[in-house]
């Protein structure tokens, strides 16, 4: 549907373009832009490549074990229909660790594992509570770090790419308690509709 949506809109682009007489423009942003998105693509790249490294560096040293083992008691209590030693616990942790250091597209491996776990483990085609959850708290931005946006700000020459660590933590917060709020409403106001 998206496609579709994007299409549609290309083509009316295109078209108003053509009755304008603003088609030379389209065609130079086009190329412009096709350059600017392989550019700025070799850029995220090496940044993604330098912080999964350290990911690896800190697997190998333990900070992330140290980080599971931090996050667990939290984690058990978000989702308490998970057992704590089920395959579905590591990949949620492991997705919201990832998440932590802003990389969205180590995260999202984790996070598919961690939902086919979850569909296991409720043994239907309908969303768990734990998958409505842990969906919620993906959704809110679970981020510290946003390494993908600093190499972005590196990328296009930002005097200062790292100064948005603050806001983002300040962010991350309120996003992920409204979710963890708001998910507990609705399961509470179904649970009582029961």
């Amino acid at each position: 549907m998206v496609n579709l949506i994007w299409a549609f809109m290309a083509m009316i682009g295109i078209v108003y373009a053509m009755f304008n007489g603003t088609m030379e423009e389209v065609n130079k942003a086009l190329f412009e832009t096709a350059d600017d998105a392989v550019t700025l693509s070799i850029g995220l790249i090496s940044i993604l490549v330098f912080w999964l490294g350290i990911m690896k560096v800190a697997e190998n040293a333990g900070i992330l074990l140290f980080l599971t083992k931090m996050f667990r008691p939290l984690v058990v209590k978000l989702f308490p229909d998970i057992p704590r030693d089920h395959p579905a616990m590591g990949y949620i942790l492991s997705n919201f660790t990832a998440n932590i250091f802003g990389l969205g597209n180590a995260a999202t491996p984790l996070g598919i594992k961690a939902m086919q776990q979850m569909k296991e483990l409720s043994g239907t085609d309908t969303a768990s509570r734990s998958m409505i959850t842990f969906l919620a708290l993906n959704t809110s931005s679970l981020t510290i770090i946003p390494t993908t946006v600093i190499a972005i700000r590196m990328q296009y020459d930002s005097i200062s790419p790292t100064e948005i660590v603050g806001t983002t933590i300040i962010a991350t917060l309120i996003s992920s308690l409204s979710a963890i709020i708001i998910d507990r409403l609705f399961n509470y106001s179904s649970l009582r509709r029961k």
